[in-house]
Parts: structure tokens; sequence; C-alpha cells
């Protein structure tokens, strides 16, 4: 193919591009828009097939009939009032513990049980289902898929203009990449775009949106939190993220907030606080629970405890403890179906699980409360790093082998190893009657007494370390607040 024919053709590509880049304007923003590859259809589509794997992932649906409704019907009131009333809306409380809310294409929010602990009354949780309803109505999701959809294109055509014209073939690489992180997350302009229908819908249902602007400071407060328990700086949106930083969405909240005067808002706390009043906080039993410095899961029947000044985060996949200087214990276990292929712990631990360890020790078969184990110390390299890592595996039958990895700095290894070490032989079968004795932790609302104070109450809270701080947090408290009798507060029991 000649030069001219190679550039003719690849223009004739690009020319197709450009025709389907004809916007449509979106009835909720009032902009013209991209969304060539995705019709309203395919938004509904993607949402039926992608809601039973986000229920797989993320815990499944919270089973407290009412909290589910009280949910819905705030949530279904608003959408009633957006620029969609007639969608098939569906509003899901997810069993996970984590503070998080998201949208799927075709209706489909999604709120999480640890953000309902964390919100102070039915004024935040509306700013937070009226924000995701936000990105449905401007169809936030067509246009990143049909960007990234374009990009791709795109690369094709920048490919055959390459190839005649002399463009580098890395470009096409580089731009894959953007079009996975466009998938990923929120444009800062969609995220403004959905805070301001946000308010829109908010005020519509005679919210404030100053419900907004507290529940971001309450993010922003809890983030700080979590990363003071994990031993880490607080952590800011990094430059490849288009999530605007949590701080620019609380100005810009405000802003919007001073747009709109809702006479006589409605706030609604005591009805919130009686909705969450034995809300499970923290970790279902299903997934494991932590109690203090010791871990136990009832379903697969172990438990073990980390050294003290270990704070331990849990997910369906694995639980990390956080300790000092860095240090870090993560434990999981081996894919049943893999497990029963594995004839020898030693080799599993030194040839597979530990393949990829420097300066590699020799596999020790070790014996933890009657159990079979085995061992093996190395070192990684990491951005930070060095890394000293003794990997333990420990089975409890012939599909269970559960993992514990200890990673230390060099120069904190020695002085930890005995503490890690007694980790290792902590670790136990649990009896029948422990692990159905087990039950999660709950939000019970509570009214104060003359002479409580902050001090006295998070005392009771069954943390191991930051009860203030939590106490402060879940109850909307700054330090040197005081307790008023009579008042409702949040206080966490088994």
């Amino acid at each position: 193919m000649s030069y001219v024919l190679k550039i003719l053709t690849a223009l004739g590509f690009a020319s197709i591009i450009m025709g389907l880049g004809a916007c449509s304007t979106n009835p909720a923003t009032g902009q013209r828009s991209f969304t060539a590859f995705m019709s309203k259809e395919k938004e509904a589509q993607i949402g039926a097939e992608e809601h039973p794997k986000i229920l797989k992932e993320l815990g499944g649906a919270y089973d407290a009939v009412e909290v589910g409704a009280y949910i819905a019907r705030i949530g279904s009131q608003l959408a009633a009032l957006s620029e969609l009333p007639q969608m098939q809306w569906r509003f899901t409380v997810l069993n996970d513990h984590r503070v998080n809310a998201f949208a799927l294409p075709g209706g489909y929010i999604y709120i999480t049980r640890g953000l309902l602990a964390l919100a102070e009354n039915e004024s935040e949780v509306a700013g937070v289902l009226a924000h995701e309803i936000g990105h449905v109505t401007a169809r936030h999701s067509a246009q990143r898929y049909s960007t990234a959809m374009a990009t791709n294109i795109g690369m094709t055509v920048l490919g055959a203009l390459g190839s005649a014209a002399g463009v580098p073939s890395g470009v096409g690489r580089v731009a894959n990449f953007g079009a996975r992180a466009a998938l990923q997350q929120y444009s800062q302009g969609q995220e403004l775009e959905a805070d301001m229908l946000g308010v829109r819908y908010m005020t519509r249902a005679g919210y404030s949106p100053d419900g907004m602007t507290s529940f971001f400071q309450k993010l922003r407060a809890h983030r700080d939190l979590e990363a003071r328990e994990q031993g880490r700086k607080s952590i800011s949106h990094n430059i490849m993220s288009t999530h605007p930083r949590t701080e620019d969405r609380i100005r810009q909240a405000i802003n919007l907030a001073k747009e709109r005067v809702v006479k006589n808002p409605k706030v609604h706390r005591a009805a919130y606080l009686k909705a969450i009043d034995g809300l499970v906080f923290g970790d279902d039993p299903s997934q494991g629970v932590r109690r203090g410095r010791s871990f136990m899961h009832p379903g697969l029947r172990i438990a073990f405890k980390v050294p003290p000044g270990f704070v331990m985060s849990n997910s369906p996949r694995q639980l990390v403890a956080f300790g000092p200087k860095m240090s870090r214990i993560i434990f999981d276990m081996v894919d049943p179906r893999e497990a029963e292929r594995v004839r020898s712990l030693a080799d599993y631990v030194g040839v597979e699980w530990g393949r990829h360890l420097n300066e590699r020790q020799r596999v020790e078969r070790i014996e933890v409360n009657g159990l079979r184990g085995a061992t093996v110390q190395g070192r990684v390299s990491s951005r930070d790093g060095p890394r000293d890592v003794r990997l333990v595996a420990v089975r409890t039958n012939h599909e269970k082998i559960f993992r514990l990895a200890f990673i230390t700095k060099p120069s904190e290894t020695q002085r930890l190893s005995t503490e890690l070490r007694r980790t290792t032989y902590s670790f136990r079968r649990l009896s029948v009657k422990e692990a159905a004795d087990i039950r999660p932790l709950r939000v019970r609302i509570t009214t104060a007494k003359s002479g409580d104070t902050a001090a006295s109450l998070a005392k009771r809270y069954p943390f191991e370390r930051f009860k203030q701080e939590w106490f402060q947090l879940l109850n909307n408290m700054e330090p040197g607040d005081k307790i008023r009798p009579g008042q409702k507060l949040k206080m966490i029991s088994g």
C-alpha cells in the first residue's frame, strides 16, 4: 500500500470515529456527552449482569430486612425526583464493613453497612445516595466506556498513521493504559456533575446539602484514622486517580450548598439512629472476626493472635495486620482445589509459595498445636527497600492449608522475632462450642447518663487501640466536646 493510500485509509477510520462522536444532550446535566458505544438498553443489561457478581465479591446483601427497606425508601424517594423516575432503581446494602458506596449502570446503587455505621443521620445517607444516583442519571459509565472504546479505535488509526508517518509504536500501549484508567475511575468533571445532581435531588426531597458536606468531612476523618491504625501517613489520591481529593470535594459541596436554601430541612437523626440500632459493626462471622489482638473464624474453626501493637484489617480474601516500622502479617488460605493437590507441605512452602524468595533458608517442618506445618525464611526487594519474609503454612485437613506471611524490615526482624513466633504457635483449631459462641459486634444506641464522658464511654469500645478516636468519629464529636445527659450515642458491643 502506498504512503498516500495508508494516510487516506487511516483518515477514513478517523472520520468514522468523528461520526460516532456525535454527542447527545443529557437531560440531567444539560450537557452534550459522548455515549455512542453504550445505549440505555446496554446499561440496563450490564447492571443486571454485574449485580450478582458484586454481591458475591462484596459479602452479599446485608440480611437485616428493616435496614434494607429503610435505605431503599430513602433512595427511591430521591430517584423519583431525578430525571429518570421511570427507571427500575435498585438499592442494596452490602454486608461489608468497609466504608463505600457506588453505582452500576441501569440504576443499581450500593451502600455498605460500614458506611451506615459512620453516618450520623438520614440527611448524610441521602447525600451519598443522591450522589450515586447522579452518576447514573448523568450516564457516566456510558461516557467512560464510550471514551475508552473510541480511544482503542483511535489507537488503531494512530497505528496505521504511525506506520506511514513514523509515530513510535509505544504510544499505543500508553493509550491502552489510559483507557483502563478511564474505566476504573470517574473524572473530576463527572464527580462535579454527580455532586451538583446530588444537591439537586436532596433539595427537591427536602434535605439540606449540609448532609453531603458533613459526611465528606467524616470520610476524611475516617481515612486519617485508618491510616494511623496502619502506621501510615494520611494518603491523598495519586496523580493517576481521576477522583478529586476529598478536601476539594468538601469545598465544592459547600459552594453547591450555598446555591440552594431549604427551609426546615429534613435531618432525621433520631429516626436514623433507631434504624441502625443493632447494625453489625466490623466483621461478619462468616468472614472471621477480630477481637482485640485475636482473629477467629467460626466457619473455618481456626484462631490466632497477632503481636501487641499490630492492627488487623479483614476482607473476604485475606487478613492483614499492620505493625510498627511497616511490619506486616498477611493471613489467607490456599484454594481448596489446589490444597488437595499438595502432597508435601515442605515442598509447597519451599518450591512453590516461596519460589521468589532471595537468600532462601532451609525449609523446616513444624508442628503447631497438633497440626502439621512448614516454614521458610528469605528476603525480597520492594520499592521501600529489602524486606525479610517468613512463610508459614499449616494444614488442618487435605483441602485446607492456611498461610501466614511475616514481613519485616531487616533491622526489625530480630526485635520482632519472638512475638511473631508466638503468633505462629497461637494458631489453633476452635472447638465446636467456641465457634458457635462467636457473635458479631453491633452498633447499640444508648442514652448518656449524668457523669458520662467521652473517655469513660470510649473505654467500653472493644478495640485494642484508638478507642477514644473511634468513639469521637462514630459520634460526630471533637476532642473536648462535652456529653449531655440524655444524648443519644453509638456504642459498640457484642
